[in-house]
């Protein structure tokens, strides 16, 4: 398996236009559609409304896309019904308006709520469609494509402490576009994608369809679980295989900057990751920090988290066998559920309530900024790193963070 490579850039500039459209024909048709015609007000918002702006921006989560140049909707659609994505989807088609899909608006480029091209469009914001229902069972679950990644963890949490779903760790994610997007966490060396653990799905096609996975054939079937969200058509709601893990999983952070060795470990880590058990991931966040509370000298710093499926000694032992340069020691390590671990791994507090992941209003280190995220894969080890990777972290005005997963 290849190391998989994040880097993010954040931007210290932006450009500021202006974009407006009207969109009385398009509303006028939903009247005729919409089998409550009162409730288009409370579910429809364009830039003449008072709340469009803050609807639009609720989920962006990067700077760079919510300037005054950013391409805008003309209206937003927040359906509660199938009824009412129909409805849109055919209004779209009879106007010429291009449509776009907000499951939880975490995409790095803005697809599920701008557009690159001058044309006019609208945005099918689901928040409201996000019910999850679990069957522990079975070992399956609905989830509506509204719902976040950490709503679907609690719903699990609640009824099992040996059921788990391999997505992401930011709960804030949007369940639809992490399922379509091809999202993955820190299961997927045992479970593999996100995507690869949806069974059966609901969605609306060009023709306003409602087809499940028998309607709508394994092409197709195929294509949303990776393909792109709103590709395809509108995804309600995914069938979703629940996978197993122990009740306790263990968990750790190590940080070592260039003076304590970091170059050699992070070389070294290149060559062990991929040959680690699958019950074990592994990442590394690379930044850079100052090189002591008192001192304005900066320096790089790795930081060697992972997740394991099992108790501290068992992972002790395998460290001590694996990378024992890292020198892992017994403190390092905390025991826990699988549910508690996404909570550890986004920076809370140790002990947080579970609660806490069903919260949509917490924000990334990178959420909320000005920034350029690119992924790649590295097919081979890159060299020791000092000569021409560690000095561009020094700039001022990129400012990267690169992160290994």
């Amino acid at each position: 398996m290849f190391p998989f490579l994040i880097v993010v850039l954040f931007s210290l500039s932006w450009k500021i236009s202006d974009s407006t459209q009207p969109a009385e024909e398009f509303l006028h048709c939903l009247s005729l559609r919409f089998h409550n015609s009162s409730s288009i007000s409370e579910l429809v918002y364009t830039q003449h409304n008072s709340s469009y702006s803050s609807v639009l921006k609720s989920s962006a989560q990067n700077f760079r896309l919510s300037t005054p140049s950013t391409p805008t909707p003309l209206l937003i659609i927040t359906p509660l019904h199938a009824s009412h994505i129909q409805a849109t989807v055919h209004c779209c088609k009879k106007h010429g308006l291009q449509l776009r899909i907000r499951s939880g608006g975490h995409d790095f480029e803005g697809l599920s709520y701008t557009t690159t091209y001058e044309v006019p469009f609208v945005v099918i914001d689901l928040l409201n469609l996000g019910s999850v229902r679990i069957n522990v069972e079975k070992g399956t679950a609905w989830v509506e494509s509204g719902a976040t990644v950490g709503e679907l963890y609690y719903e699990i949490a609640k009824r099992s402490r040996t059921l788990a779903f391999p997505a992401g760790i930011g709960h804030t994610v949007g369940v639809g576009g992490h399922l379509s997007g091809g999202g993955f966490g820190l299961l997927f060396r045992k479970y593999g994608l996100a995507a690869d653990n949806v069974i059966d799905a609901r969605l609306i096609d060009v023709k306003e369809r409602i087809l499940d996975r028998k309607s709508m054939g394994e092409d197709l079937f195929w294509a949303i679980r990776g393909g792109g969200g709103g590709s395809f058509g509108v995804v309600l709601a995914w069938k979703l295989k629940l996978v197993a893990v122990p009740a306790i999983v263990t968990v750790f952070t190590v940080s070592k900057t260039l003076e304590q060795n970091a170059t050699k470990l992070v070389h070294r880590w290149q060559y062990i990751a991929h040959k680690l058990p699958k019950e074990i991931h592994m990442s590394i966040g690379i930044s850079r920090v100052k090189s002591n509370e008192n001192d304005d000298k900066m320096t790089i710093q790795a930081r060697f988290s992972s997740m394991f499926l099992g108790g501290t000694d068992k992972l002790l032992q395998l460290m001590e066998e694996k990378f024992p340069q890292l020198g892992l020691m017994k403190e390092d390590c905390l025991e826990m559920s699988w549910a508690e671990s996404d909570l550890y791994f986004e920076q809370f507090p140790i002990g947080a309530p579970l609660e806490t992941l069903l919260g949509r209003n917490h924000k990334s280190a990178l959420s909320k900024s000005f920034f350029k995220a690119k992924s790649d894969f590295v097919k081979q080890p890159i060299p020791e790193m000092v000569k021409w990777l560690w000095p561009k972290f020094y700039k001022e005005e990129a400012n990267p963070r690169l992160w290994y997963l």
